[in-house]
C-alpha cells in the first residue's frame, strides 16, 4: 500500500503563488508517476498535472491541463521523494481541494480512472 500526504494549501490573493507538496510513504518503490487533481465545490474532480520518472508517455513525462499551462509547474525532488506543484498567477477559479494520486503507468496520463492511492487533499482558496 502507498499512502500520500498533501500539504501546502492555504488562502492567497489573486495573482499570488503557492507550492503544494505530495509525499508518498509505504510501498514507494512501486510509485513511478504522481499527478494532481482538483475539485471545486459542486464540480467534478479535474486533472491538473502529472509527472513520471520512469519511462515516458507518448507526449512526454509531464502533462498539464490547458487551464494551468504556463502558470503551474509540477516537479519531483528525488532525494526527498516528494512531488511539488508550484502554482503561480493564481486565479479565483483555481480555488479547490487539490489531491495527489499515483498513476498506474498503463492508461491515460490524465484520466482519474488510471490513478489510485488518493491523498486526503489540501484546500487552496484564492480570493479576488
Amino acid at each position: 500500500q502507498v499512502q500520500l500526504v498533501e500539504s501546502g494549501g492555504g488562502l492567497v490573493q489573486a495573482g499570488g503563488s503557492l507550492r503544494l507538496s505530495c509525499a508518498p510513504s509505504g510501498r514507494t518503490f512501486s510509485v513511478y508517476a504522481l499527478g494532481w487533481f482538483r475539485q471545486a465545490p459542486g464540480k467534478e474532480r479535474e486533472f491538473v498535472a502529472v509527472i513520471r520518472w520512469s519511462g515516458s508517455w507518448s507526449g512526454g513525462r509531464i502533462y498539464y491541463a490547458d487551464s494551468v499551462k504556463g502558470r503551474f509547474t509540477i516537479s519531483r525532488d528525488n532525494p526527498k521523494n516528494t512531488v511539488y506543484l508550484q502554482m503561480n498567477s493564481l486565479k479565483p477559479e483555481d480555488t479547490a481541494v487539490y489531491y495527489c494520486a499515483v498513476h498506474n503507468l498503463r492508461g491515460d496520463p490524465t484520466a482519474a480512472a488510471d490513478f489510485g492511492s488518493w491523498g486526503q487533499g489540501t484546500l487552496v482558496t484564492v480570493s479576488s
